[in-house]
């Protein structure tokens, strides 16, 4: 599978609107980061993107993609979800609905957010989703086996996802050992680092490394990250050798 990191950056993006520190001005193109999204191309050239934030028609210009074979939603944050009436553009060139998938509390919350979607008489041109219900089974799109992983943002339940050998987590401070387990003998894992200290909601650095460490994948990268991490150039040179900071574009294969 191809694997395109889409936006690695936390619900702000960076640089931050009015923010002047050194890491929102820097001239490092891997320090410019809009909101996180992934998407994974398989053999047989599927497309499956995770979240669709406010970004969502920047990226999949900067991406060049004209077809999904699925969206998957980690959560209903907006900076997750924000972006979803843009695919009203591969509504009209692939003349289908998108097909979402997404928890029941998650579809529930799109009903509202993007209501002109679903009302009876329906103006021309909205955006056209056909939701598939996650639980906590196994799916397949397109013949890819995707496993959900149940973890907590904050109080909020959230999903990661594993597809074949590559796990993605973001938005999380908690999963527990039964979920960490789905987790093991991955050789991409992904998971969010907000900032080094603890914050309310997010991994920081050291607990996104000390479950990277645990679970001991191949290779593993950091993601939804905020301009308190610290200069990319600088967090690179600490972390352990298997171990990245992604970057907004970073293409790897699994």
């Amino acid at each position: 599978m191809k694997i395109t990191f889409l936006g690695t950056g936390t619900s702000q993006g960076i640089p931050m609107i009015g923010c002047n520190c050194k890491v929102c001005k820097s001239t490092d193109e891997r320090d410019r980061r809009l909101r996180s999204s992934v998407l994974i191309e398989t053999e047989d050239s599927k497309k499956i993107l995770i979240d669709a934030g406010p970004d969502f028609r920047s990226q999949m210009l900067q991406s060049n993609v004209n077809n999904l074979d699925a969206i998957l939603i980690t959560h209903s944050h907006i900076d997750h979800t924000g972006g979803l009436d843009d695919v009203r553009a591969l509504n009209y060139i692939n003349q289908k609905a998108v097909d979402i998938y997404a928890e029941n509390r998650v579809q529930r919350s799109l009903r509202k957010m993007f209501y002109y979607a679903f009302d009876t008489i329906k103006y021309p041109g909205i955006p056209e989703f056909e939701f598939h219900t996650i639980n906590e089974n196994s799916f397949n799109v397109a013949d890819v086996k995707i496993t959900p992983i149940r973890a907590y943002h904050y109080h909020l339940p959230v999903l990661g996802f594993r597809i074949n050998n590559f796990c993605y987590v973001t938005d999380a401070n908690r999963i527990a050992p039964k979920e960490l387990k789905k987790m093991y003998y991955a050789d991409i894992i992904v998971i969010n680092a907000l900032r080094r200290q603890k914050h309310l909601s997010h991994f920081c650095l050291s607990e996104a490394l000390k479950i990277i460490d645990r679970l001991k994948p191949n290779r593993a990268y950091l993601t939804h990250i905020s301009h308190q991490l610290d200069l990319h150039s600088v967090i690179e040179k600490e972390l352990p050798a298997n171990v990245s900071v992604a970057f907004d574009g970073l293409t790897v294969y699994c």
